[in-house]
């Protein structure tokens, strides 16, 4: 990790895509998705929530505005509703277990105008303790599945999620938002810099090793673990909707984003060169065990992947050029889409990591 250029800041085209196009579903992503579990049938349509009636601002527990807005529909439709996404949560946290069906039940409904998902917000509550739980239900954009079907298997994270149809239901992340935690945390006296830093620089090499670009700090969060006389720090994407999206190489790498500029410069504060290295040599091993724990998976969603159109061909062009230049390695002009670089760039940024895994070393060059 390296301080942000001066240049890099002042260019508009570091910005991220302001509105990046939905991708359907393909049928090979929809058999990937029946295979492994996560196509389901008879759960909540997007499109029925988007018949409410009318919204009012949702505030915090502070009294400010939020970027959200709780939605009212009329009795028939909130009875429909009510009992359609009490089943969807069931289905998503127990497989369908319908047993403690009764005992939940429907609290609010949020909706989220702003960003490229619009999102539902679903709060589930216990109706015998009061104690609530959410989840998401978004337009099932391909780009958002790819992110967290990569983000399930190369994370130290698993990720619950279904799909029906054109339909997208997410489980709810918890965590600070970043945009929060810097704010209020970063320059607590709790806070543990070098541990924090650690995190920092293990997150941003996850996110350009598997080109996961837009991570602002609004889009991950920051759980905080107590450990052995003091705080283990786990940073989390939430927002997938710009996997391998942007045609700008800086934009995959969070440390150049200026939201991102606080924790940057607290990470080359309180780490040298050498452990930034150390660090980023360990995650990117952790990766490669994790590819090769899930390495048929990963082939074939990245094999589906190469033949769907994420980008469009001059994001595409931009950055296997610029790739191809920061790792002065040709192979990535030979990528015809956005799955082939992705699958260029981990045998790229994993390649000495791999070689050290026994299982690979033989297997590596197929």
């Amino acid at each position: 990790m390296q301080p942000p250029d001066q240049h890099d800041q002042q260019q508009p085209s570091l910005r991220p895509s302001r509105k990046k196009p939905m991708y359907r579903v393909s049928e090979p992503l929809r058999y990937f998705l029946r295979q492994h579990g996560r196509e389901k049938k008879h759960l909540v349509n997007y499109s029925d929530l988007r018949q409410f009636n009318y919204s009012v601002p949702l505030k915090d527990k502070h009294g400010n505005d939020t970027q959200w807005e709780t939605v009212s529909y009329d009795s028939r439709d909130w009875d429909y509703l009510r009992e359609v996404l009490v089943e969807t949560y069931a289905v998503l946290r127990t497989e369908g277990d319908f047993t403690f069906v009764p005992q939940l039940d429907l609290a609010r409904i949020d909706f989220c105008p702003f960003g490229n998902s619009q999102p539902f917000r679903i709060r589930i509550v216990n109706k015998f303790n009061d104690n609530y739980d959410h989840y998401y239900v978004k337009y099932a954009d391909a780009s958002r599945i790819y992110g967290l079907e990569l983000e399930h298997m190369l994370s130290p994270n698993r990720m619950t999620f279904l799909t029906c149809g054109d339909t997208l239901i997410e489980e709810h992340i918890p965590g600070i938002p970043g945009d929060v935690f810097i704010k209020q945390y970063l320059n607590s006296a709790d806070l543990n810099p070098i541990r924090f830093a650690k995190e920092f620089v293990k997150f941003n090499e996850r996110c350009f090793v598997r080109l996961l670009g837009d991570m602002r700090s609004y889009n991950f969060v920051v759980n905080l673990t107590p450990d052995v006389e003091d705080f283990q720090y786990r940073i989390r994407a939430i927002d997938f909707d710009q996997q391998s999206y942007e045609g700008r190489k800086n934009l995959y790498l969070s440390q150049f984003l200026k939201e991102n500029f606080p924790l940057v410069d607290l990470t080359l504060k309180s780490l040298n060169r050498d452990s930034i290295e150390q660090y980023q040599a360990e995650e990117r091993t952790m990766m490669a065990f994790r590819l090769v724990a899930s390495r048929y998976r990963i082939k074939h969603l990245l094999d589906i992947m190469a033949g769907d159109e994420l980008a469009p061909p001059a994001k595409i062009e931009q950055l296997k050029q610029e790739l191809a230049s920061h790792f002065d390695s040709p192979l990535f002009l030979k990528c015809k889409s956005m799955g082939d670089i992705v699958k260029q760039n981990l045998k790229q940024t994993l390649r000495k990591s791999l070689l050290l895994v026994p299982r690979m070393r033989a297997k590596y060059d197929d």
